[in-house]
Order: C-alpha cells, then structure tokens, then sequence
C-alpha cells in the first residue's frame, strides 16, 4: 500500500501548490479592487459583491480543476481584468438587473464562439513567433515592476531577489517558494502588511434576475464580449501553446462561456483562459516533470475555491498585501517563461521583425477602442508580416533571376 507521503507527492507537489497559490495570490490581489468597483457601479449591496467574489471563486475553480484535469494540461481560468474595468464605467446608472443582462449576453457570445470554432480557427492561423512576441509582450511589464518595486521598497524586494538568485543556484526548484517566504516575512517585519479592515466571514448567493436593456447590453456586454476574446483568451492560448501544449481551444472556450452563463445571475462575468497567472502554472518552476504540470493548475482551482467559500474576506485579505511584495513575486514567478517567449519569438529569422513589433505593440499598454493591447500587438505584426513577406517574395524572384548577384550580396560582410 502507498504511504500518505507518497500520494501526497504524487497528488500536492510543494511546487505545484506553491505555483497554484501565487496564481491566484496575484490574479485575486491585482484585481480585485477593479472586481468591487466594476460592482458598485451598477449599486451592488455589501452581500451582491460577496456574491460576485463567490461566483467568481466558484466559476474559477471549476472550469481550472475540471479542463486541467481532462487535458491533463495546467489551464487556468481567470475573470476578465479588462473587462472589469469596462464594467466599472459602462454601468454607472445602470442596475443589478441590467449588469445581469449584459453578462449573460456577452457568456452567451463566448460560449458560442466555442461552440462554433471559430476561434480556434483563428488561432491556428497565428504563427509562433507571433504568439510568443504577444505572450512577452504581455509579461515584460511584470518583470521591469520587480525592479521598480525596489525603489520603494527596497527592504522587502531586494531580499526576495536575492534568495531566488541563490536558490536558483543550489535549489532551483524552490526559488519561488523561498522568494516568497522572505518577501512575506520582510513585509510583516517593516509592517505594510495591513489587516484591520479584514472580517472573517462567509460568503452566500445572491440570485439576481436578468432585465435584458439594449442599451446596457450595447454598453457593457458587447464591450466585455470583445476584450474578453481580444484581449484574455487570444493571450490564454498563447500562453499554453507558447510552453508546448496544444490542447483543443474550442471546448476550452465553450466550457468557460457555459460556466459564466450558469453563474451570471449571481454577479459572474468575463470567464477566460488566463494569461499571466497561467504562465506561472506552464513553466518549470510548477513541476520539473512537463507532463505534471497539470497539478498546478488544479491547485489553482482549489485556492479559488476557498476564496469563493469566503467571498469579499479573501479578497480584502489579499488586497491588505502590500503592491511590492506582489510585483515582486509576480515578476519572479513568470521570468523564465518571459525568456522562454523571448526565445521563441525571435529565433525564426523570418518572423523576427513581426515578432518584435508585436512584442514591442503589445507591451506598450495602448487601449483602442476598449480593445487591450494583446489585440492591436498582434493586429500590428500580422501587418508586419504580410508587407515584409510580400519583399520578401519579391526579393526571391530577383534572386532566382540573377544568382550570381545575390551570391555576391550572400558574400559580404554584415
């Protein structure tokens, strides 16, 4: 019989629970305030924003255990950050009611999209060098806010830096896990970790039937249906296949928008493939073994869980830590999958300068439209790519034409 050490291991892998709480631990603490306020723009009661944090929590956690567990790959799902900030202008004046309305509109658009293939058709056409510039493109700001935490915070940064360069060297598979340690204690001790505000305190369902206003529906839900697909699920399936797994996109797709369409009358909005949380889970640092990886992203889903058990108690939790030791631990939690993007993005010589200028479109943070930069990123190096390509085809004719020409451009020096 196998020990309860040894289905431990196998079950809640130190690094993959480890990677599956920093996931939510930056996903949750990054958000959640733009979650509440997206809420009390439409007039929600201290129990309606509970009950959103709760069906959340609980939407999170199912599609993150239920697809990581099918695939046997780590996806994770995440509520859309763009499209909370959509939500916390387009719904002033608006009621509980009508932001209802809208949600179940825009899951019922996603779901169909799945449902279709559509976009997944879509994807496919997406080169790697492409997807890989969009996913670092995504991530660079993560990694420069690790050094400009430092300025500061400086006694609270720095030590987590400095253990995971030292653990990279003798105990590289802790490295996050010590880094977030020292990041933890170093905080407590210079005291900007604050928890006067924060109740113990379960969270209930609060059940809102849909009003259906076509203007709501217009303002808010088409909106959170385009940065939803453009600007979350576009990057999510560029994070899974940026690392090597090439899981089926439409049920992906589907299974989030039926889970949202389900729990919408209870506040859940913007279901998605998560992008930046997910990338802590695809990497090395969740499990040394590729093929384990998966755990992380059932841990994901069981940490959701709990903050949907609690509500608006885990969500205050997390927003009384401080931003450094966040910025902190985000940015070393997804270097490695930074450089792995990096890496892909330019090695194809071909698709090098379309790569860059998606990199470079989509770090730039511009918002067209309501539309992130995930989307205009990649809009801007497919147009890259189709007038380069075009010289490119040209030059080949001309070579073809005259050999010994291009032979002796081949020769010179560059």
């Amino acid at each position: 019989m196998k020990s309860l050490s040894h289905v431990a291991r196998q079950t809640a892998p130190p690094s993959a629970v480890v990677a599956g709480l920093i996931a939510v631990l930056v996903g949750t603490a990054s958000s959640a305030a733009v979650v509440f306020t997206a809420a009390e723009a439409a007039g929600a009661s201290a129990d309606e924003l509970a009950s959103w944090m709760l069906s959340l929590g609980v939407g999170l956690g199912l599609t993150s255990i239920g697809l990581s567990l099918r695939y046997r790959t780590p996806v994770v799902t995440a509520w859309s950050t763009p499209g909370a900030a959509v939500l916390a202008t387009a719904l002033v004046g608006a009621t509980m009611a009508q932001a209802v309305g809208a949600f179940l509109v825009s899951a019922a658009l996603i779901t169909i999209s799945g449902l279709t293939g559509w976009f997944a058709r879509v994807m496919d056409r997406i080169p790697v060098a492409l997807a890989s510039g969009l996913l670092a493109g995504i991530l660079v700001s993560f990694g420069t806010e690790l050094f400009s935490a430092m300025r500061g915070s400086f006694g609270t940064v720095f030590p987590m830096f400095a253990v995971y360069l030292l653990c990279r060297r003798w105990l590289p598979r802790y490295a996050v896990v010590a880094a977030l340690a020292t990041g933890a204690v170093a905080a407590s001790l210079s005291g900007t970790v604050h928890l006067g505000g924060v109740d113990l305190a379960l969270a209930a369902p609060v059940f809102t039937a849909p009003e259906f206003s076509w203007q709501v529906i217009v303002g808010a839900g088409l909106p959170l249906f385009v940065v939803t697909m453009a600007s979350q699920n576009l990057a999510g399936v560029a994070v899974l296949r940026n690392d090597g797994y090439d899981v089926p996109v439409s049920p992906l797709i589907g299974w989030t928008g039926a889970t949202n369409l389900l729990l919408a009358p209870f506040g859940c909005f913007g279901l998605n493939l998560a992008a930046i949380t997910a990338a802590i889970c695809t990497g090395p640092q969740a499990h040394e073994d590729r093929d384990r990886r998966f755990l992380a992203g059932v841990w994901v889903g069981v940490f959701y869980l709990i903050i949907a058990a609690f509500g608006g108690t885990v969500a205050a939790l997390l927003i009384a830590l401080p931003e450094p030791l966040i910025a902190g631990i985000a940015g070393l939690g997804l270097l490695s999958t930074i450089i792995s993007s990096l890496s892909s993005a330019l090695a194809d010589e071909d698709w090098r300068e379309s790569a860059a200028v998606t990199f470079l479109a989509t770090a730039s943070g511009v918002t067209l439209l309501g539309v992130g930069s995930a989307f205009w990123g990649l809009l801007a190096g497919v147009l890259t790519a189709v007038v380069i390509g075009g010289s490119r085809t040209r030059k080949a004719t001309v070579t073809e034409e005259r050999p010994t020409e291009a032979a002796t451009a081949e020769s010179r020096p560059r």
